[in-house]
């Protein structure tokens, strides 16, 4: 289904008025602090997340997967609920396909599918922790890491496909992920497994177009638990380095122990101008992939201000690819997602009112207990009026939840796809 202007117009108009009295009040507060109350907006309302293909279905666990009805059982479906969430949000202006699991038919017509609901192609993603249907080669050991040559070179081509995928839609960057790992000690040689998949990055890096980008990601478990080839950001930014000024390290939140300090990650990795995408989701234990938000919203906070500070003060580093990147059992995935999305933009809101020349003031001072209230003030302002401000002119919902609520967008997507239609991936 596509949500129409006017159907978001109407609804809009119960909570105008609340909009307005909520709006002017922040904001007369702010301007009495000197900010730009305008260019804060403006900022919202320019900041933009894909959405990954594969979260537009109902996730799983490793005991079973429980679907949600109405399920996009298409590539043509899945475009259709972006383009649902990018309606109400406006900030939803991007999907991230999954190959094998979203290989166009026609490639033209998804792409004008694409344009009509304002929409472009993020990174694409290859998947190489999965056997795919009538392989040669099973990665059951390992794919770019593998001893053996022949799996690693089948790992190597299912990538360079990907990137002529991509590359057809207008993407601009490849996400290599690797499930590749050992399970026990011993199992493999822990600096082979290191060189092999450094010399199949670098194949890979070799084909890829002038103006693409390489995304490493890496995770210190799972599906692997005794190690894992690409375990840290430490290890992507070296493999990264070997490849070249094209390739970067992707911090996605859950991929990380308990308690890491991931802002001096991205601090770091932006000084060098090394951190090429950034993937959104939260966890209690590991990498849980709930929503975005849910469980440590002052970490992302925390981390969000670095972000602010490196893309003001950082020029070597690029503009990060921000993607979500979740999994929804028990929500309503596209319910979900906008909470995602909500509180991503509460978070780079409230970023982006830190008064980053009296916080350095007060580093200098050794001012501990100021520096800690300059950042707490603008972590306990009240920024949703501003999101709504964003949303409402670009023409989104003033709130995307209630808005997708009360139009029935799922009882209606249910009646076009039936109950059973199931999401391709995992």
């Amino acid at each position: 289904m596509k949500i129409g202007k006017q159907h978001i117009e109407d609804v809009n108009q119960k909570f105008l008025d609340d909009h307005l009295e909520t709006f002017d009040y922040i904001a007369n507060q702010l301007t009495k602090k000197g900010i730009e109350v305008e260019n804060v907006v403006q900022k919202l309302a320019d900041f933009q997340v894909a959405i990954p293909s594969w979260a537009l279905g109902a996730g799983g666990t490793r005991f079973g997967r429980f679907g949600f009805q109405g399920e996009p059982g298409t590539l043509e479906q899945k475009i259709d609920d972006v383009g649902a969430i990018h309606a109400l949000t406006q900030t939803a202006g991007a999907i991230s396909l999954h190959i094998p699991w979203d290989v166009p038919k026609d490639y033209q017509a998804i792409k004008e599918l694409a344009q009509s609901h304002q929409i472009t192609f993020d990174a694409v993603n290859s998947n190489t922790f999965q056997d795919q249907k009538n392989a040669g080669q099973s990665y059951r050991h390992g794919s770019l890491s593998n001893i053996d040559e022949a799996v690693r070179q089948q790992a190597v081509e299912h990538n360079k496909e990907v990137i002529m995928i991509g590359d057809k839609l207008g993407s601009k960057s490849l996400t290599v992920w690797l499930a590749d790992g050992a399970s026990f000690p011993g199992q493999t040689n822990f600096q082979s497994a290191l060189q092999q998949t450094q010399k199949s990055l670098k194949e890979i890096y070799k084909i890829l177009p002038e103006d693409w980008k390489l995304f490493i990601e890496y995770k210190p478990y799972e599906p692997n638990f005794y190690s894992t080839v690409i375990k840290d950001w430490g290890t992507s930014f070296l493999l990264a380095n070997e490849c070249g000024e094209k390739a970067y390290t992707l911090v996605d939140l859950g991929h990380h122990l308990p308690n890491t300090n991931i802002e001096q990650i991205v601090s770091t990795l932006m000084l060098k101008g090394k951190l090429g995408g950034f993937h959104f989701n939260d966890s209690k234990y590991g990498d849980d992939d709930l929503t975005v938000g849910s469980v440590k919203p002052y970490a992302l906070f925390l981390i969000f201000n670095a972000l602010v500070y490196g893309m003001e003060n950082n020029p070597q580093n690029p503009y990060p690819a921000w993607m979500i990147d979740a999994s929804h059992n028990i929500k309503d995935p596209l319910e979900d997602i906008i909470q995602s999305l909500e509180a991503i933009q509460e978070a780079y809101a409230k970023a982006l009112l830190v008064d980053q020349k009296e916080l350095n003031d007060a580093q200098q001072n050794h001012d501990v207990v100021r520096c800690q209230e300059i950042l707490q003030d603008a972590y306990r302002t009240d920024v949703r009026p501003l999101l709504q401000k964003a949303r409402l002119q670009t023409g989104g919902a003033l709130h995307p939840l209630k808005a997708y609520r009360s139009m029935g967008v799922r009882n209606k997507l249910v009646a076009e796809r039936g109950a059973d239609s199931v999401a391709s991936g995992l």
